[in-house]
């Protein structure tokens, strides 16, 4: 009788010690990807014309996303004609076309109005607000593409120089600073809450809105690397510096370079600046000289991968099991190997995909991208599975889909990792399985 108690107790401990097994978590190591990929709101982008006069070529613009791994390019929407008028309805039209068509390429715009390229002509205060209010509906209605917007419609090429109405470089009047922001709070104002604006030097966002840290705008540099304050851009570089390492880690950075300027103007300074100012994209056109000298020196693949957020899997610990309607437990490893965090919304979703019927489950993550600075990051999260979910077996995935373009999975955002990427899906494979029971 003794014996057969033993028996029975090893079985116990032998089933009890096989259960432990299969319920014992697993942990999943990734190889990370030196590849250049397309991912959205980041990167180098393409300008090649106004975009108020011809139309965009939806075959050319897939053709920058799927063969140069460019998701951006730049609009500059004139209004030379409405100086004092109205925009015209055609105007309004050829604007909502030519974001429909880079919609359906699977591209974003850095967006922004302007009155002149040539002079000083721009439109009054009271006439830009007007022109707001008329652009309003388009912004709204087409923010799924809108990446950023420049604040714009101030001066030649809408970068608040030589202005006729908002005083001119260096003779800026008190009256002059306040309709400066004027349009600056009229646009933020049109333009979605998710979305955010970017002003010209630091000295207009610090003159118009203080030293502390202010939300939904940010910065574009459009003479980067051209002398030693960039053309203007910096008034006061050892205060404007620091300010811009630091605002610019919640706010998107961005631009263009302007002329050849060695040695600033070479790979050692543009690599620290764009990394310090953290970056998100930068004019792969203009100056072309300036790029191929990045080329040249061997840092153009590097700003390639690094512009903006380029997040990478390190490692993951996922449960073998779990129940219906209980918990699940995962920790993903994540490093920010990019210069910068993601700066507009993004949603993050555990997905588990049942490995015989191919069916999907989505489960939110409590999640903000936005959080995700360069460096290490860790994304543990305890979920519930579906009560009604089917027992079985199911892999698991991670999705950072568009919150906006939930169903166009070109604007999910792909890791950096070899074997994860699935492009059909928008989906991160996470190389795990967990049984339903």
């Amino acid at each position: 009788m003794s014996v057969r108690r033993w028996v029975s107790g090893a079985a116990a401990i032998v089933l009890s010690a096989s259960l432990i097994a299969a319920a014992a978590p697993s942990r999943v190591t990734y190889q990370a990807s030196s590849a250049d990929f397309a991912n959205p709101e980041r990167g180098l982008y393409h300008h090649t014309s106004s975009c108020d006069a011809g139309a965009f070529d939806e075959n050319v613009l897939r053709g920058y996303r799927t063969t140069e791994n460019i998701s951006l390019v730049m609009c500059i929407f004139y209004l030379r004609d409405y100086r004092t008028s109205p925009i015209s309805a055609a105007a309004l039209t050829h604007l909502q076309n030519q974001l429909d068509t880079v919609r359906r390429a699977g591209l974003k715009v850095v967006l922004r109005f302007a009155y002149t390229d040539t002079d000083d002509a721009d439109a009054t205060p009271n006439q830009v607000s007007a022109h707001l209010d008329q652009l309003a509906p388009y912004l709204q209605r087409n923010a799924d593409v809108i990446s950023v917007v420049q604040a714009g419609l101030i001066g030649t090429w809408g970068e608040w120089w030589d202005t006729r109405n908002f005083g001119d470089e260096g003779v800026i009047s008190a009256q002059n600073w306040a309709d400066r922001k004027r349009v600056t709070d009229k646009l933020l104002s049109v333009l979605p809450a998710s979305r955010a604006i970017q002003l010209r030097t630091p000295k207009f966002k610090r003159t118009m809105y203080g030293t502390g840290a202010v939300p939904r705008i940010g910065h574009h540099n459009d003479c980067f690397l051209a002398s030693p304050d960039d053309y203007g851009t910096y008034e006061n570089p050892a205060v404007e510096y620091p300010y811009l390492q630091q605002d610019t880690r919640t706010n998107p950075m961005g631009g263009e370079t302007c002329v050849v300027n060695p040695p600033r103007s070479q790979c050692p300074t543009a690599v620290s600046e764009l990394s310090g100012f953290h970056w998100s994209y930068l004019n792969v056109n203009y100056n072309p000289d300036v790029i191929a000298g990045f080329a040249a020196e061997g840092c153009l693949p590097d700003i390639k991968r690094k512009l903006g957020y380029r997040l990478t899997l390190t490692s993951g610990t996922y449960p073998s099991s779990a129940s219906r309607g209980g918990p699940l437990a995962i920790s993903i490893g994540l490093r920010n190997d990019g210069w910068a965090a993601p700066y507009n919304p993004r949603t993050v979703r555990l997905v588990l995909r049942s490995n015989t019927t191919g069916a999907v489950t989505r489960i939110p993550l409590p999640a903000d991208p936005r959080t995700w600075q360069p460096g290490a990051t860790t994304l543990a999260q305890t979920v519930t599975v579906p009560s009604a979910l089917a027992t079985g077996s199911y892999r698991l995935l991670l999705e950072l889909p568009d919150p906006l373009l939930a169903n166009r999975p070109e604007y999910s955002i792909r890791l950096a990792n070899e074997g994860t990427w699935e492009a059909a899906t928008g989906f991160n494979n996470l190389n795990a399985t967990v049984s339903i029971r």
